[in-house]
């Protein structure tokens, strides 16, 4: 009964971590110092989460009394953790902008070593994506745009029609 009496809230959001091929930390933020207050706690629950999803062929699993959607690519994983009773469509649409930021921002070369060498602007991307727990976009052409990623390094047919616009404005105006 008391379950089902929950109040709404912003604080959707719990974790974010991305993890390389053996499980090891190249960026996570957690939200909620409730669930894991101390860094060898988020560790231990990283290599659990990785045990568990690092050969599954699915989206999604519940783990510790968290809902954690995952995706993997090459030699990486990306994980968005939130409660039990979190909506997994929204939690995806988190990831989903995640990933695809990092994609746009690495030119679609999403590998660790790539995410290691533009590690600042991955890690600015996230803060845009998620501010301690509340959710503050989820749309990736906005957080690329707002990271500081000049139109000059992203190439011409990646461009939107507003950004190519601008670009020519700036230079004849």
């Amino acid at each position: 009964m008391e379950g089902s009496l929950l109040e709404p809230t912003l604080y959707m959001v719990k974790g974010i971590a991305i993890l390389d091929n053996d499980g090891n930390r190249i960026l996570a933020k957690y939200y909620d110092k409730n669930v894991f207050p101390t860094a060898k706690e988020q560790r231990a629950f990283e290599k659990n989460l990785f045990n568990k999803t690092h050969r599954a062929n699915a989206e999604i699993i519940m783990l510790d009394g968290l809902t954690c959607v995952y995706r993997s690519n090459v030699d990486l994983f990306f994980y968005v953790m939130g409660s039990s009773h979190e909506n997994e469509l929204i939690l995806m649409s988190v990831l989903n902008c995640l990933y695809d930021s990092v994609s746009q921002i690495l030119r679609k070369n999403v590998e660790k070593r790539a995410v290691l060498d533009s590690l600042d602007i991955v890690m600015l991307a996230m803060d845009e994506i998620c501010d301690g727990g509340i959710i503050i976009d989820a749309d990736s052409n906005s957080v690329v745009s707002r990271v500081a990623l000049r139109n000059d390094d992203i190439p011409l047919g990646e461009q939107t029609v507003a950004q190519v616009t601008n670009a020519v404005h700036s230079i004849f105006w």
